[in-house]
């Protein structure tokens, strides 16, 4: 009988028993947090793990302090998703190396943080948890092998609010840091959609996925006053004080749940939390589920479309 795992559940627990020698990686944002313990436990489990960050002596770093000696095992790309030109590089990179990948988990990401611009004008947080993202992973979807996967971290702070395609970088809209954050997360799962969509003939599988409220350097944004407006939204959505926080290793358990352990076509277009598939729920009164409007596959291609009008680079994969 298939193990299940919930809330509690941490990496070392999902990947009990399973080899993952001979198994090649990309995990985004391997500077700190999610994308430190995912690259630990993937390596631990013997996979070989490629990681990008902004900073690359901040990741040796945080690796060095998790890992030991065998952070070294972590090849190190530089990429910094608040820039096109960064993330083509490395993208170009990796491609010229040829060498291919069973799983790409798109970890890396920013929340609520104040209002500003990426290096190509974009609106911080859409720029670089879906844009940034976007270009790097549909470039690399070359090198993905048949039967492999696509993990894009999202949030259940996608149900704060739908993506805006007639004002992406807030030039009509007031801008508001949870908003922000909303949108770019369901960007995330709306291009898990649309992904899948076009690469399950080849046997590519793409999810997202929410990881769960943790205390990371993804919260560094968090002022006092941010913190009370997100435990008042959600007293006031669910009438219930917030949850407990995760521990890394209970955060980054769904997404290699998602990677190597779901069956592919469970998860495949679907979003994800606690290590199981989520049901939709358009229940504004809870905080369950997945809001439709994220797995809409019409909604999925019009972002996809507005996407690549708004990096100037297509992508018919």
């Amino acid at each position: 009988m298939a193990k299940t795992f919930g809330f509690e559940s941490t990496t070392d627990e999902v990947l009990a028993g399973v080899n993952l020698s001979g198994k090649r990686v990309l995990v985004t944002g391997v500077s700190a947090g999610l994308g430190v313990e995912t690259a630990r436990v993937l390596v631990a489990h013997g996979a070989e793990v490629v990681g990008t960050a902004r900073d690359l002596d901040k990741a040796r770093r945080a690796l060095a302090a998790a890992m030991g000696e065998s952070a070294s095992k972590v090849q190190l790309v530089e990429a910094d998703l608040a820039s096109l030109a960064s993330v083509r590089k490395a993208a170009d990179d990796l491609l010229a190396r040829g060498k291919s990948f069973d799983v790409i988990i798109a970890n890396a990401g920013v929340m609520a943080c104040p209002q500003g611009k990426t290096s190509d004008g974009f609106e911080t947080q859409f720029g670089t948890n879906h844009l940034g993202h976007f270009v790097f992973v549909n470039r690399l979807v070359p090198l993905v092998k048949s039967g492999g996967r696509i993990v894009t971290l999202s949030s259940a702070g996608h149900q704060i609010s739908d993506v805006n395609i007639d004002d992406p970088n807030f030039e009509r809209t007031e801008y508001a840091p949870f908003t922000a954050y909303g949108r770019s997360k369901t960007a995330n799962i709306l291009y898990a959609v649309a992904l899948d969509n076009r690469l399950k003939s080849r046997g590519i599988r793409a999810t997202s996925l929410h990881p769960g409220g943790i205390q990371t350097e993804l919260g560094r944004h968090m002022t006092p006053e941010l913190m009370d407006q997100m435990r008042a939204r959600w007293q006031k959505t669910t009438g219930q004080a917030m949850p407990r926080f995760k521990t890394v290793p209970q955060g980054a358990a769904t997404q290699v749940w998602a990677a190597f352990v779901a069956p592919a076509d469970a998860v495949g277009g679907h979003y994800c939390e606690d290590c199981h598939v989520c049901e939709v729920n358009d229940d504004t009164n809870t905080r369950a589920g997945v809001r439709s409007y994220a797995l809409n596959l019409d909604h999925a291609n019009a972002l996809w479309r507005k996407s690549e009008e708004m990096v100037g680079e297509r992508f018919p994969l």
